[in-house]
């Protein structure tokens, strides 16, 4: 799922201090994230898709299709 984040970040053309700046975080903890240093919850991976204008629901569906 964080790689999809990352594509996702990367394909907006955004930086890690302004996807913070969006979510009112700092950049370091962007970085801890998609590091995976750092695990999100529910609400932080919704908050992360808005501000990223994807579909949440589509962001788990393919994390479902990616075999265990």
């Amino acid at each position: 799922m964080i790689e999809l984040l990352v594509e996702a970040r990367e394909r907006s053309g955004l930086t890690q201090t302004e996807l913070g700046a969006r979510l009112g975080r700092y950049q370091s903890v962007i970085a801890a994230i998609e590091g995976g240093g750092r695990r999100i919850d529910i609400v932080e991976f919704l908050a992360i898709a808005d501000a990223l204008k994807m579909d949440a629901a589509q962001v788990i569906e393919a994390v479902r299709a990616v075999p265990a």
